[in-house]
């Protein structure tokens, strides 16, 4: 998937100012492999607005890389993600692999064609368009990086088997000991009132969600729903993501967890 940088992303006819960006109309496929002896689980995203696909793709990953133990977090998934606006996200597949410590993403895009460049600050080849969307300044890869290099990850950028690109970013999980010595998650969060139980579960299952989105799985009250949801941010259970929908903290998806 080409990033925010030094790529050249053309349409059918040559002209990549002819895309429509505000809209995407292929299907992304999230493979879940739970060993490599058997066939992944398959998970659809479905054609959306440009804002909302890329909304619940990230989403998705995130959620099922964390369900299978991993912990890379939601801001390098969202990173990666935005990047396939450069492959005009064409031929989306993301697998999900080692319980969830490692995720590639992959398209059938242009490609990269410097992939030392594409992990510094400041190259790009992001058109007006795309910028409704993506910062288009040259730091998204750099930014997955960084954090990947500060907490002992990895990323790769490699050429897919025809045309496209492959990025595989990996995070190892805390060291066993490091984890004895963790506060239990009783002492990290105050008594949940039954409705706030009630709500933070279906973080867990259905991604990042809105006010709307909770009324409408529910049938609570939009007042009740919005007073239940800045509680839950408060104690640091959830948080809001770039579309005022809110999404599990790793502190809210342990929580979620021992309901």
């Amino acid at each position: 998937m080409p990033t925010d940088q030094n790529i050249t992303s053309k349409s059918a006819d040559g002209n990549k100012a002819d895309f429509n960006y505000s809209f995407v109309e292929t299907i992304a496929r999230i493979a879940v492999y739970d060993d490599l002896r058997s066939a992944p689980r398959v998970i659809e995203i479905q054609p959306n607005t440009t804002a909302e696909f890329i909304e619940n793709l990230a989403s998705k990953i995130y959620e099922q890389a964390k369900l299978a133990g991993g912990t890379i977090p939601y801001t390098v998934i969202r990173e990666v993600s935005e990047n396939f606006i450069h492959a005009q996200f064409s031929e989306i597949i993301v697998s999900i692999l080692d319980q969830g410590k490692t995720i590639r993403f992959s398209d059938q895009g242009p490609g990269i064609a410097n992939k030392d460049k594409a992990q510094l600050p400041g190259f790009t080849s992001a058109i007006e368009p795309m910028k409704h969307y993506i910062r288009g300044v040259g730091s998204g890869l750099p930014i997955v990086k960084d954090y990947l290099d500060f907490s002992n990850g990895n990323i790769t950028i490699e050429d897919n088997l025809e045309s496209g690109a492959v990025v595989t970013v990996s995070l190892a999980p805390p060291k066993a000991e490091n984890e004895q010595h963790q506060p239990k998650i009783e002492s990290l969060t105050p008594p949940l009132s039954s409705r706030e139980k009630e709500l933070l579960p279906f973080f867990l299952h259905e991604g990042a969600l809105g006010v709307t989105d909770l009324v409408n799985l529910t049938g609570l009250p939009q007042s009740s729903t919005y007073v239940t949801l800045k509680k839950l941010e408060e104690y640091g259970l959830i948080e809001k993501t770039v579309n005022q929908k809110r999404i599990l903290t790793d502190l809210g998806f342990r929580v979620a967890n021992s309901l």
